[in-house]
């Protein structure tokens, strides 16, 4: 295995050893197998190729002081994909099969589990095709399911430190009624061309407006909104928002700090009012956001003073790391340990 500089590892593709998969044909799941081979064999045909039978999960393994490798509420994730699943009419990956093709992966490839307190992880992606072969518009026959891994640094190169972002209403990522409270990749490709110039004018990443009107806040890019007025944690509810896990555990953490919890409807034009904003995911954890631009307005809206992220996102970030990493009580069994 050659040095891996773990201190400096990006958010991207890392080739590590093995990866498991599994197929779903004529109704029901076979064998999990082990490959050593990043490419798989597939039908030009594919349901995934021509009509966007996919979906995906993303989902963390932190080695924790102890030295023991930690996977955080993979359940969660399991259930998730299987609302995916449901969503775009493909086969749902049972959870003890999810349960069984992760653990195997991260044994496999514990030697890439980064070393504690780096601030580095191994990601897990969890990804479901449709195999089988259609030219009509129809669900598949056939189904794959895989699980790659490999270690990764932060979402932004910045880290735990404020980014700039900027609001747009020209770009939809969903439709109100659509795919947007699901992980599939059609959600992300439709995302890629506002990302891609947010990017190139200055911004960490874009956050995407209400596709019905306009008017309110629903994804951060690739990450859930949040933000702190007061002892209160906002975060936008709405359909075509993914119901982020790492979300719903800080709501957790800071409903246990005493906070008031708003899932509800946030107006663009409360930008002003709050006192921390940020962006959180799996991939981020926690990107605390300095500054906002309007796009369509004009209008600029700063936070974090002083150049660090605010006291409140900050305690937020430090515990569930804290948690991920063993550090700290695992009340709510979060935490599932590599055995």
């Amino acid at each position: 295995m050659m040095e891996i500089d773990w201190k400096n590892l990006p958010f991207g593709y890392f080739k590590t050893d093995y990866n498991v998969r599994c197929y779903n044909r004529n109704g029901q799941w076979g064998v999990l197998e082990v490959s050593s081979s990043e490419y798989i064999n597939l039908h030009m045909a594919a349901t995934a190729l021509h009509y966007g039978q996919e979906a995906f999960e993303g989902m963390k393994a932190f080695r924790g002081e102890d030295n023991k490798i930690r996977l955080f509420r993979w359940e969660e994730n399991a259930k998730r994909m299987q609302r995916s699943a449901q969503g775009v009419m493909m086969a749902e990956v049972p959870t003890e099969l999810f349960k069984e093709a992760i653990f195997k992966v991260v044994k496999l490839n514990a030697k890439y589990v980064p070393p504690f307190g780096l601030g580095a992880s191994l990601y897990l992606r969890p990804l479901l095709i449709g195999s089988g072969p259609e030219v009509g518009v129809k669900p598949s026959s056939e189904y794959l399911f895989m699980v790659f891994v490999g270690p990764v640094g932060p979402y932004f190169k910045e880290g735990f430190n404020p980014v700039e972002l900027q609001v747009i209403g020209d770009y939809d990522r969903a439709a109100p009624n659509g795919t947007g409270h699901i992980k599939v990749g059609g959600n992300y490709a439709a995302s890629l061309r506002a990302l891609d110039r947010g990017k190139k004018e200055g911004y960490a990443s874009v956050i995407f407006r209400s596709s019905a009107d306009r008017d309110y806040i629903d994804e951060a890019g690739p990450a859930n909104f949040f933000a702190i007025k007061g002892n209160s944690y906002i975060t936008p509810d709405s359909h075509s928002v993914l119901p982020s896990i790492t979300n719903m555990s800080l709501r957790q953490i800071a409903t246990d700090m005493g906070m008031k919890i708003e899932l509800r409807s946030v107006a663009v034009d409360e930008l002003g009012d709050f006192d921390e904003v940020g962006a959180c995911g799996t991939a981020a954890v926690i990107s605390p956001i300095r500054k906002i631009v309007d796009r369509q307005t004009g209008k600029t809206y700063q936070y974090c003073k002083d150049g660090k992220a605010g006291p409140m996102s900050t305690k937020l970030y430090n515990k569930l790391r804290a948690i991920q990493e063993g550090r700290d009580a695992d009340t709510y069994n979060w935490n599932t340990i590599v055995e």
